[in-house]
């Protein structure tokens, strides 16, 4: 395997010599000044319009009720409390496990995901066998489908799983893996966008670090793991944030499949503060605060991973 470990580090130290060569000083001229002044105030202008929510949210989880609404808004809390978070905490519902719940369904939906399309990927990007193609396209195909349309056969399959819900070997007479950790976790396994954007990572892996690993007598599942996946850190850190910020958030399908409030992800619990004729804002604030924050450790965790991992994959 010495021989492989020579080929990754010319492999890695392709790259700089490309980067030293982009980062040459070029001569600019005054239009290209202008250029790109204009092209920072965009940036900051699009950053203010985005983080401005964030901001006042976190304001607002700080200041009492009557402040909240009062105009002009106020950035800072004129009277700056913890109470919200206090409360919130304190609110008689089942807020830790609320937060267990969606940590353990994002973590772990997320692991299997990597996982599985990093393997699928794989199969598209490195191996030969007849309808590889074809295959891929049809994954690719099942982008355009709209998740609402899966909504209802992925609600029956789920009711129908034998032996499980109290249903008997024909899947009936129970709720299956309705109410349940399974519910949410194993429909989100495997993405068809996962496995598009690892294995447009992996195409620009070159092939004879692979054929040198198999002359050395390396299983292909070795090759995989400690050849492959290594090099691909960048993309798995992309496809990390983008499946954990979006199971963390996501709403509609706990919506649907839970109906027990000990089973709620942290999201479907923070609807229990939105009434029909009240809402509690200030604890809703706070907790969309807290609710926020796991995904915020995770952006930081893989960022310097992120934008090479997207702009590889051609996705930027």
């Amino acid at each position: 395997m010495a021989s492989t470990g020579q080929m990754l580090s010319r492999a890695a130290a392709s790259p700089h010599s490309a980067s030293r060569a982009a980062h040459r000083r070029k001569p600019v001229s005054a239009l290209g000044v202008v250029l790109l002044i204009i092209r920072y105030v965009i940036l900051i202008a699009g950053a203010i319009v985005c983080l401005a929510p964030f901001a006042w949210m976190v304001s607002a989880s700080f200041q009492h009720e009557g402040d909240i609404f009062s105009w002009p808004i106020h950035w800072i809390p004129k009277n700056p409390t913890i109470q919200n978070y206090t409360s919130f905490f304190g609110s008689g519902g089942h807020i830790g496990t609320w937060l267990f719940n969606s940590t353990l369904v994002a973590v772990v939906t997320t692991v299997l995901q990597l996982f599985l399309d990093s393997l699928m990927a794989y199969a598209f990007a490195k191996r030969r066998f007849p309808g590889r193609s074809w295959l891929f396209g049809l994954f690719l195909a099942t982008l355009l489908v709209p998740g609402q349309m899966t909504t209802i056969p992925n609600y029956l399959i789920l009711k129908h799983i034998p032996f499980f819900g109290g249903n008997n070997a024909l899947g009936s007479g129970g709720h299956g893996w309705l109410d349940s950790y399974a519910g949410l976790i194993v429909p989100a396994v495997v993405s068809a966008f996962g496995i598009f954007l690892i294995r447009q990572f992996m195409v620009s892996i070159p092939d004879e670090l692979l054929d040198a690993a198999r002359v050395e007598g390396a299983s292909e599942f070795r090759i995989f793991w400690s050849i492959v996946l290594p090099l691909c850190k960048p993309v798995l850190a992309a496809n990390a944030i983008f499946t954990f910020g979006f199971f963390w958030n996501d709403f509609y399908w706990p919506l649907i499949v839970m109906s027990s409030p000990q089973h709620y992800t942290l999201s479907l619990g923070l609807a229990l503060f939105v009434g029909a004729h009240q809402t509690a804002w200030t604890l809703l604030m706070a907790g969309s605060v807290i609710a926020t924050i796991p995904v915020l450790i995770v952006f930081l965790i893989f960022q310097r991973y992120f934008v090479s991992g997207i702009s590889m994959t051609g996705m930027k």
